[in-house]
C-alpha cells in the first residue's frame, strides 16, 4: 500500500468514526501526494462541506473532476455545492450532472431523492431561463417566426432538441430539416381540406359497399430485417385502402372515390416511376400504436387529411406532438423520427398522400425521378413504400 494509500485508508475510519475535522488533515495530506484520485478528492470535498467550508468543497470537487471531467457523482455534487452558495449556476450544474446519468437504473437507491431534487432545480432553471430568452424577442415577429424563435430558446434550454432527418433508402443533401411544414405554401391544400366532407361520404361509401381492397399499411418481406416495423409488419391493426401506389391508381378502391381523387390531383405529388404518386386511406384501430420511424426518402414531404379522428388520438413528428383535426391537413418530413397513436376504442382514418419537398428545383425533381425510378426498377424488388 502506497503512503497515499494509507492516508486515504487512515482517513476512512476516522470518518467512520466521526472525526472528521482529523479525516479531512489525512486527506489534505493525501491529495498532495502522487496518485491523487476523483475518490480522494470528493471524499475532501465532503469532509469540508461538513465542516462548513463549501469554497474549499468546491475547490476539491473541481479537482476531482479535472482527473475524470464526466463523473456523475462528482458533477452531482458539484451542483449540490453551488446551491448552497447560492450561486446561479447551480440549476445549470444539476443539468450538467444529469447529462451523465444513463439510466434510472444506473441510480442507487440511496441517491434517488437527490436525483430527483437535482431535476427538479434543473427544470426550475430552464423555466427561468426560458422565460428570461423570450422577453427579448421583438413584438413584431409573424406567428410562423414566433414558432420557430420560440423553439430556438427551448433547444438552448434543452427542454427541446432539434431532429436530424434519416432517411432509410435516399438522402437528398442540404434539404432543411423542419418538422412540420407551413401550410400554405402546397398547392390544392385548401381545396383538398374543403373537400373533407366528400372524401368522408365516399370513404364511408366505399367501407359500406364492402368493395374496398384493404391491406396492412407495412408490407416487407420476412426475410428483410427492419426492427422498426417488427410488431406492425402485415399486422392489420394498421391498414391502408390505397387510391394510387407507387405511381398508379388502384382501381378497385378509386374508382369509387372520384371526388376524392379529384382533390388529389391538385396536389403537387411527385412523379417518380414505381414509387410516386402515393394516397390512400390509412386505418389505425384502437389501442393501436404507431413506434417511432423514419421514412425512405427526404425528397418528399407527407400530407394528412385527419377524415375520422376519435378522443385520446395522436401524432408526434420530432419534438412537436399535434392531435389530428377533421379537415385540418398537415404536412411533415416524415424521414424525422415520428410516431402516432389511436387510445380510443373506435377506429381513426386519415388520408394520407406525398408533396414534392419544395426546396427542389425542377431540375433536381427530375434528377430525384431518374435516381429512385431507376433504383426502384432495377434493385429494390418488393420494397413497399411507408
Amino acid at each position: 500500500m502506497t503512503e497515499t494509500q494509507s492516508l486515504e485508508d487512515q482517513a476512512d475510519r476516522a470518518a467512520a468514526a466521526g472525526q472528521y475535522a482529523a479525516a479531512r488533515h489525512l486527506l489534505e495530506q493525501a491529495v498532495q501526494g502522487d496518485g491523487a484520485t476523483i475518490e480522494m478528492w470528493t471524499k475532501l470535498s465532503a469532509m469540508r462541506k461538513a465542516s462548513g467550508d463549501l469554497r474549499g468543497a468546491l475547490t476539491a470537487i473541481e479537482q476531482g473532476l479535472a482527473l475524470s471531467p464526466l463523473d456523475f457523482s462528482a458533477l452531482l455534487s458539484r451542483a449540490v455545492i453551488l446551491d448552497g452558495l447560492k450561486e446561479p449556476g447551480a440549476g445549470e450544474a444539476y443539468g450538467q450532472a444529469l447529462a451523465q446519468l444513463q439510466s434510472e437504473d444506473d441510480v442507487p437507491a440511496p441517491m434517488k431523492p437527490a436525483v430527483a431534487y437535482a431535476r427538479k432545480r434543473r427544470d426550475e432553471f430552464r423555466q427561468t431561463l426560458r422565460d428570461y430568452l423570450a422577453e427579448t424577442l421583438p413584438d413584431n415577429l409573424t406567428a410562423a417566426e414566433q414558432a420557430r424563435a420560440a423553439r430556438f430558446i427551448t433547444n438552448r434550454t434543452r427542454t427541446t432538441r432539434h431532429f436530424h432527418q434519416g432517411p432509410s433508402d435516399f438522402h437528398y443533401p442540404g434539404m432543411p430539416e423542419i418538422e412540420f411544414h407551413d401550410p400554405g405554401q402546397f398547392q390544392g391544400l385548401k381545396e383538398l381540406e374543403a373537400a373533407t366532407g366528400a372524401i368522408r361520404e365516399e370513404f364511408d361509401a366505399l367501407i359500406a359497399a364492402e368493395a374496398a381492397e384493404m391491406v396492412p399499411y407495412v408490407q416487407y418481406p420476412e426475410r428483410i430485417t427492419l426492427r422498426q416495423w417488427k410488431e406492425l409488419n402485415n399486422n392489420r391493426q394498421w391498414t391502408a385502402i390505397h387510391l394510387l401506389k407507387n405511381g398508379w391508381p388502384v382501381e378497385v378502391n378509386a374508382r369509387h372515390c372520384p371526388r376524392t381523387m379529384e382533390a388529389i390531383s391538385k396536389m403537387d405529388q411527385p412523379q417518380v416511376p414505381g414509387a410516386s404518386p402515393v394516397a390512400m386511406f390509412s386505418l389505425l384501430a384502437p389501442g393501436t400504436h404507431i413506434p417511432p420511424h423514419m421514412g425512405v426518402a427526404n425528397t418528399r414531404l407527407v400530407c394528412h387529411l385527419p377524415i375520422i379522428v376519435p378522443p385520446n388520438c395522436g401524432f408526434r413528428c420530432g419534438e412537436t406532438i399535434r392531435e389530428w383535426k377533421v379537415g385540418e391537413a398537415f404536412v411533415f418530413d416524415d424521414t424525422i423520427e415520428h410516431e402516432a397513436w389511436n387510445n380510443s376504442e373506435e377506429l381513426r382514418v386519415v388520408l394520407i398522400l406525398d408533396i414534392w419537398a419544395p426546396a427542389l428545383s425542377a431540375n433536381e425533381r427530375r434528377a430525384v425521378a431518374g435516381v429512385i425510378g431507376a433504383t426502384n426498377a432495377n434493385f429494390v424488388a418488393n420494397h413497399d413504400r411507408i
